[in-house]
This record gives C-alpha cells, structure tokens and sequence, in this order.
C-alpha cells in the first residue's frame, strides 16, 4: 500500500552528507552517493535491530545507534548503478506517530521543518490506509497532525 502512496505522493528526504534518508510508516530508506565505479566488494554494510554500519573502499561512511527498533533479518542493501547504495530498514513500530527525528541517535537528525514534513506525510499515509478509497497523495494537512493525527477509531462508522 505504501509503495503506491509514496509513488503519487513523493518523499520528504532528510539531506546528510552523503545523501539522503526518508521514511514511511513501514520503513526507512536510506541513499548514499557513492564514487562511481564501486563494487558491491568494497561495501562493507552491518544491519542489526539497532545498529548500523556501512563502510565503502575501506572509509567508514556511518556507524551507530539506530533512532528506534527495526527488523534486522527484513532489512536489504543495495549498489545500483555502481554509484548509489540503497538501504531499506524495516520498522517495528509501523505507527504513524512512530516519525523517526534522526536516523541515528543524535546523528543526521531532520531539522523542524523536514521533521515536520515527514509527520504530515505518516499521518496521511494512516489516513490512506484507513480509508482506501480515497486518494490523499495530493493532499494537504493542517492542525493536529503530531503523533500520527487524531485518533478516529471511537467513532461509529
């Protein structure tokens, strides 16, 4: 479901020095820019639940504490086109409030307003979720969107 949302709807990445990272309720994905002409045998890349290194041609490029839990054994890397890696992490709290601030903890933190961005993004991917009919990709939110937005689950159908 989210792959499609995410496809109409566009990213909110998170800019780091050596790339990007963006996220949806289900996962993190991570791009890194690599040199060109690099091999799958120079990358050196670690995913646990928690942590995570990579290292490309002996250099590390990141190493840490991850911002939350995630799925070790669902978690994938790719070198495409031999100049970018692509990490998908995959989140064990898939709740829209679950808006990771930094992919790692302290480290290439979103400021406010990407922040901000990537919280309106998880709640209307929620709000598509919970009503598949409608089409929220173009979609504009405003007030309480923080946490995932409001919770309508008491409410009668």
């Amino acid at each position: 479901m989210s792959v499609h949302f995410e496809e109409r709807s566009g990213v909110v990445p998170c800019k780091t020095p050596w790339g990007s990272w963006y996220q949806t309720m289900e996962e993190v994905f991570i791009e890194v820019q690599v040199p060109p002409g690099t091999s799958a045998k120079e990358v050196k890349c670690r995913l646990g639940s928690r942590d995570i290194e990579l290292q490309v041609r002996g250099k590390e490029v990141f190493k840490g504490r991850l911002f939350d839990v995630t799925v070790s054994d669902e978690a994938t890397w790719t070198l495409e086109d031999k100049c970018l890696i692509r990490i998908v992490l995959m989140k064990t709290n898939r709740e829209a409030g679950n808006c990771w601030s930094s992919l790692l903890e302290g480290e290439y933190c979103a400021n406010a307003w990407v922040r901000d961005q990537m919280q309106r993004k998880l709640t209307l991917e929620r709000f598509q979720r919970e009503n598949p009919g409608f089409d929220f990709s173009g979609a504009e939110i405003s007030g309480n969107f923080a946490g995932g937005g409001p919770d309508f689950s008491s409410l009668q159908k």
